[in-house]
Formats: C-alpha cells, structure tokens, sequence
C-alpha cells in the first residue's frame, strides 16, 4: 500500500512535525528514524547510515557560515543605513499611499530580478541572497511589506528558472540531468529528448508557477504586515547622524568587496575562497580590524547556524532513504497496481510520488537519477508521448524543492528574511511556497502530461 511505505510515513512525519513547529533538525533525525526501522534496518545500522551522510551537508553549512560573516562585516560597513536614509528621503517623511504601494512591489521585483539572474547571469544560486536581503529589512518593516511575499518571489526566481532555462544552473538540471538521464532510460525504448523538448515540455508547469506567484503577491499577502522589533526603529534623523560618521572610502572598499566576492565564485566555483576574499578586503580596508574577526564570524555563524545544521540534518535524511530501496519499493508498487487505460491517474500518482521524494531529500537536482529510470518504462507503456513524458519527469523531480523544509530553495529566502529573528522558516517560507507552487505544478504537470 501506498501509505505503508517507509518512505511516505518518514516524510509525513517530518511534514507533521515541522508545522507542529518542532525543530526541523529533530524532525529530520526522528524521520529518519522512523524511515530506517520501517525500511528494515535495525537502530544502529540507521544512526551508522545517517551519520555517514551528515558530511554530504557539511560544505553547504560552510558556505553559509562564510556567507553570514560576510553579511556581517556589511553590515559594519555603514551600507545598510546609507541605504536606508536613500529610501527615506525618497519617500519622504509622510509618503503617499501610491509611493508606498509602488516601492513595495519595486522591492518584491527586484528581488524577483537577482534570484532569476542567480541562476544563469550570475550563477551564484542562494549566495546573494544574506548579502542583499537583511540590509532591506527595516524598509520592509517600514512599508509594513509582507515578507511571505518576498519568500514567495525569492523560491520563484531559484526553481522556475533552471526549470525552463538551459542556462546555468538550468543547463545543468536540464542538460546534464534531465536529458542524460532521460536519453539513457528511454534508449531502449527509442526514446530521445533534447534541451528545447525539455524546455518546451515546462512551459505549461511554470505556467503555473507564474500564476501561483502573482496570486500570493496580490492577493494572498497583499496586506501590510507589522512585525514587532525589540527596539523601536530609528527615526530618520539617527539614521541620518550614524549616516555621517560613514566614510566614503569605506563604501567603495564594501562595493569592490561585493564585486570581489561574486567573481572569484563564478571564478573558482566556490562561495568560500569567494567569501573570504571579501572578508579580507573589508578587513585590510579598516571596515573591522583583524583583531575583531573572531567576532564577526560568530555573528555570522549565529546568522546562519540554523540553516546550515538542517541542510547537514537532510544530507543524513537522505541517505538512510536511499538505503532502504523504499522510492524503488513505492514506484513499483504504484507500478504494479495501476491499469493500463488510467493515465490520468497514473500521471498524477507520479507526480504526487515525486513531491514526497524531493519533500524529503530537498533537492529535485538528486530526486532525477532516482525516479527516471523507473518512471521511463512505466510512461512508454502507458502511451505517454515524448513531450508528456518528459514534462512527467521533469515536473516529478522539481515538485517539492519549493516547498521542502530542507530545500536550499525555501531556506535561502529563510536566512535573508529572518535575519532579525522575525520570519519563521516554517510558516513563513515553506508553507506559503508550498501552497503557491507546488500545488499549481502538480495541478499544471497533470494539464501537460494529458495535452502535450
């Protein structure tokens, strides 16, 4: 049965403890725990199996924790409030109604804008997003802008985009991936596919996405939103004092920094020797002294301490699924008890299958090898054509990375927003992402599977 599958309980599990807002690095142990005993494994051979997964996670948590220093050592630099006195003096002490209503969806796009352009223009996936999001947080709170609808552009930008764009990231989940795996499960059956077919066959599904979006940004979070601070926000005046004291020397230092950073990660591909870098040019520039660098690392740590533990808890998570068969087990069963002539009903059962695998791995990069070559011989005998099987395929694998609590695409927008402590990864972030894209994509992958 569908629901005595170690692999759907592990996942519901995690679900369910999640919104009971459990942590979601407990959530992840206790289900994969529950995965592991399920699946036959005895407790020792799981926590063995868990454990040696946790170093998969362990560059992604570095990253981030250089990322957080750097966010940091920003933040020192004076940019945060010079930005903040721009944005005052431009709406003024008292602004308008349609000043407010046009600054808040200025944010929200160009938000929208850098999380598209991380993905292929500047391949840098979720690396900018502690750098550009917390500095813009005391404008959000100040335009009362829901920052759900800023996690919602943020998740859009990170998934739609390699799903439907060969290009960067895009060319190698749809390139590398997608198609390689495709062309080798379906060459036995004559089944061939190219990276327009695959973009092609995702112009429906992120038709979906589109809608989702523009639905949570003007109708579901089209509110204001308070959000409480600890201390009162400054007045423009202190904010204006603080602004003084910047030298302008000190701008352009955080400027080349910045720059620094990004190129020597496209450079080098890696966020670490980008990061640090960057941390070295504001130290020599005099942004903090070196004696303080302890300090500022902590902070960063303490910034992105959270988000990197769940990307190691979910490595581990992934591993003891992988190690009980029970995505092989859950296909064929599903393979096994579907007809011939239901392919309405198989399509949607593949997508729905494919949602819990990635909802539990976190990355529809990983969930492709896993599902293709047993989705493959399943859509060829059910008459599925070339188009519908790769729109099945490609749909099955990115369904759940916007909405998984160990998606690098639900926690990036989480380490931006909650920078202050304010926006809970959970019901913020997943929730939200969950309800405006991975419903519409299954909804919309069904449209391409029968059409197409």
């Amino acid at each position: 049965m569908l629901f005595a599958n170690n692999v759907v309980i592990s996942i519901i599990v995690l679900l369910a403890l999640s919104l009971m807002r459990i942590n979601v690095v407990i959530a992840l142990i206790i289900s994969a725990l529950v995965a592991g005993l399920m699946g036959g494994m005895d407790i020792g051979n799981t926590v063995n199996t868990f454990t040696d997964g946790l170093g998969g996670g362990a560059a992604v948590a570095m990253n981030y924790a250089i990322l957080g220093a750097f966010a940091v050592a920003i933040s020192k630099s004076g940019l945060t409030d010079l930005l903040a006195v721009k944005v005052i003096k431009k709406l003024g002490q008292t602004p308008s109604q349609t000043a407010l209503f046009w600054f808040k969806y200025f944010i929200i796009v160009l938000l929208l804008l850098f999380a598209v352009s991380s993905q292929n223009l500047l391949p840098v996936h979720i690396a900018f997003i502690p750098i550009v999001v917390p500095p813009l947080l005391d404008i959000m709170n100040r335009l009362k802008l829901d920052r759900r609808a800023v996690a919602c552009a943020l998740t859009f930008g990170l998934t739609a985009t390699y799903m439907i764009l060969p290009v960067g990231f895009g060319k190698i989940f749809i390139d590398n991936i997608i198609v390689t795996k495709i062309n080798e499960a379906g060459a036995e059956f004559g089944l061939q596919t190219s990276a327009a077919q695959v973009s092609s066959a995702m112009l429906i599904p992120v038709t979906g996405m589109i809608l989702g979006l523009l639905f949570a940004i003007f109708v579901s979070y089209r509110k204001a939103r308070n959000y409480d601070t600890n201390t009162p926000e400054p007045s423009s005046a202190e904010i204006e004092a603080r602004v003084a004291h910047i030298k302008s020397y000190h701008v352009v230092i955080s400027l080349v920094a910045i720059l620094v950073t990004f190129g020597l990660q496209l450079y080098t591909d890696s966020i670490i020797v980008g990061g640090l870098a960057g941390l070295c040019i504001f130290a020599l520039g005099g942004i903090f002294k070196l004696k303080e660098s302890n300090d500022v690392f902590q902070q960063g740590l303490r910034l992105m301490a959270m988000i990197g533990f769940v990307m190691i808890a979910a490595s581990g998570f992934a591993s003891v699924i992988k190690a009980t068969d029970g995505v092989s087990a859950l296909v064929q069963t599903f393979s096994e008890t579907i007809g011939s002539d239901n392919k309405g009903w198989a399509a949607l059962l593949m997508l729905l299958i494919g949602l819990f695998i990635t909802m539990g791995i976190g990355s529809s990069f990983s969930t492709v090898p896993i599902i293709t070559t047993i989705y493959i011989p399943i859509c060829i005998t059910l008459g599925f054509s070339p188009l519908a099987t790769v729109a099945i395929v490609g749909v099955s694998a990115a369904l759940g990375d916007a909405g998984s609590p160990a998606s690098d695409s639900t926690l990036g927008p989480t380490s931006g927003l909650n920078a202050d402590g304010k926006h809970d990864h959970i019901w913020d972030t997943v929730v939200p992402t969950f309800l405006h894209f991975n419903i519409p994509l299954v909804l919309f992958g069904w449209i391409a599977a029968m059409v197409l």
